[in-house]
């Protein structure tokens, strides 16, 4: 109850909202018991690449427990975003995935940047959902570079990434542009 309302009264908006955010983070927290694989990094260097970040993820005694990797970047400035998506092979593989990373800050370049490890969301949880999300997706255009697209792995082995099941854009910039005066297609 509020204060100043009588026992037994119902609890004020504020407190009610309050209890509600503390449920969902609990929930959050909570998704190895959920059957949760997929985690989101955060806080990743800017200028981190794919393989630095597989690289890590060996190196952290994760080798062949995840099958999905995806390091987002930006086309236009070329730099990463500052997180990736991770898929473990099971739940207990994603909570250690949690345990290893959450407040790492030895990254392979210079950066006061540490590590957050977080759920992904509801939608995105699975290596299904996650080729699923990124097959049809601008990033898989054939003028972004491969170190730049999401990679499948099998038993720690880069597999080809199935392949789109409609039309693929090129992302919104210049970058497929610039990509294609490069190798001397445009």
């Amino acid at each position: 109850p509020g204060v100043g309302a009588a026992p037994g009264a119902p609890a004020s908006p504020q407190r009610r909202n309050k209890k509600g955010q503390q449920q969902q983070q609990q929930m959050m927290d909570s998704g190895a018991a959920e059957g949760r694989t997929t985690v989101m990094l955060r806080n990743v260097p800017n200028n981190y690449t794919r393989a630095m970040l597989l690289e890590l993820l060996d190196v952290q005694g994760l080798q062949g427990r995840y099958d999905f990797v995806y390091l987002p970047f930006d086309f236009k400035t070329e730099a990463g975003l500052g997180f990736a998506f991770v898929n473990l092979l099971t739940p207990g593989d994603a909570e250690h995935c949690k345990t290893r990373l959450t407040g790492f800050r030895n990254w392979a370049i210079p950066s006061g940047k540490v590590c957050e490890v977080g759920w992904s969301g509801a939608d995105q949880q699975g290596l299904e959902a996650n080729v699923d999300r990124y097959r049809n997706s601008s990033v898989m255009h054939a003028s972004v570079p491969e170190e730049l697209k999401p990679v499948k792995l099998i038993q720690g082995i880069q597999v080809m990434f199935p392949k789109p099941t409609r039309k693929v854009w090129p992302p919104h910039s210049n970058y497929g542009l610039r990509a294609r005066r490069a190798q001397g297609l445009a």
